[in-house]
């Protein structure tokens, strides 16, 4: 059986809530194959600031850049400040990106047929959506240069800079390709080509690629219309790839799709491989809700699906993977529910019992 060492970050908020369920489930899948998880915890966002000083230090740094995998709960709180700043919470989950070079987003959406009444949609319009969203995770408005607030004569202005390489264009597209072959082999492309520079470069590069690909289709999509029809038709999608800011908004927009943000797992891949796969922070795509934190209220089954990806991609451990994902379904089949997922008149049960439930189903198989 296979062991395998993973860095734990459950970071703030319900961070801590969420992940630890998903440590239970990853317990639970070692118990139930005979896999050996070496877990190491340290503290990452403000949680890090507090105790060390910095949003991640360079010790964890170091660390991740050792483990199989990274499992990642949320940072941040209320503020909005500096993510480029080593003492706002966001920077860990910045540097983490950029540094191990974890350019790709993998985000699947998949609404789960006993959730269906969850969502604001039609059940009708929600059948059989399976879309995968690759977004661009370590280039555009979120790294680039200048990005800053000035004092001018008249007042003050703000900069931020969109800037992206063909390369960058290239590696992120090319990966989207690959998973495109693999499913209903349809890409598509999603950007702003009639407003600015670095979409037209983004198309440009796209078209070329596709001549790698002639069992791929193809299309373009500006990020408006794409709005729009995730929501009109979403079943037409099979995997949308696109820039950082686009994909980060849109991914939100299709958690509804599945009824609640807590639904939605995410996979955060590079080219580094390790023994077992490929390298990746894993993290549900919510974020810290301190609202609701310390309350038992969170959903932990994004996190949980997450386990399920880390498994997958990193590990190899398909089997284990399936496993997950269906005592999810099989959890939620049952009628359990927790507050964000909760219709009118449903009882909603806390973080913990959620966890103790997909648990016990996945021991049972």
């Amino acid at each position: 059986m296979g062991a395998f060492e993973i860095a734990v970050m459950g970071g703030d908020g319900i961070g801590p809530e969420v992940t630890a369920e998903a440590v239970r489930a990853l317990r639970a899948v070692g118990k139930r194959f005979g896999h050996t998880f070496t877990l190491h915890e340290r503290h990452v966002g403000q949680a890090a600031v507090d105790v060390e000083g910095a949003a991640i230090s360079e010790e964890t740094m170091a660390l991740c850049q050792r483990m199989d995998a990274v499992l990642f709960g949320a940072v941040g709180g209320t503020g909005v400040g500096d993510p480029h700043s080593r003492t706002e919470p966001m920077y860990s989950l910045f540097r983490l990106r950029k540094d191990l070079e974890l350019f790709a987003n993998v985000r699947p959406v998949r609404p789960l047929p006993a959730l269906l009444g969850s969502s604001t949609l039609k059940r009708a319009t929600l059948r059989g959506v399976d879309l995968l969203v690759v977004r661009e995770l370590t280039g555009g408005l979120y790294y680039g240069q200048p990005s800053e607030i000035r004092e001018e004569p008249t007042g003050l202005s703000a900069v931020d800079t969109m800037a992206y390489t063909e390369g960058e264009i290239e590696r992120i597209v090319r990966y989207a390709f690959e998973l495109a072959r693999d499913r209903r082999k349809q890409l598509t492309s999603v950007d702003k080509a009639n407003v600015l520079s670095c979409s037209r470069l983004w198309r440009r590069v796209a078209d070329r690629v596709h001549a790698d690909y002639p069992d791929v289709t193809l299309r373009h999509m500006l990020v408006d219309a794409c709005s729009m029809a995730l929501i009109r038709n979403p079943r037409e999608f099979d995997v949308v790839v696109t820039e950082n800011m686009f994909g980060d908004i849109l991914t939100d927009e299709a958690s509804m799709l599945t009824g609640s943000l807590g639904m939605l797992p995410s996979a955060s891949l590079g080219a580094r491989r390790t023994r077992h796969g490929q390298f990746g922070l894993f993290e549900p795509i919510h974020g810290s809700a301190p609202d609701i934190a310390g309350q038992g209220k969170a959903n932990p089954l994004a996190a949980i699906l997450t386990t399920a990806l880390l498994l997958r991609y990193s590990l190899g451990l398909k089997r284990a993977a399936s496993t997950v994902e269906r005592a999810v379904r099989q959890v939620v089949a049952a009628g359990r529910r927790t507050a964000d997922i909760a219709s009118p008149g449903e009882t909603a049960i806390s973080t913990r019992a959620m966890g103790d439930a997909v648990v016990a189903s996945i021991l049972s198989e």
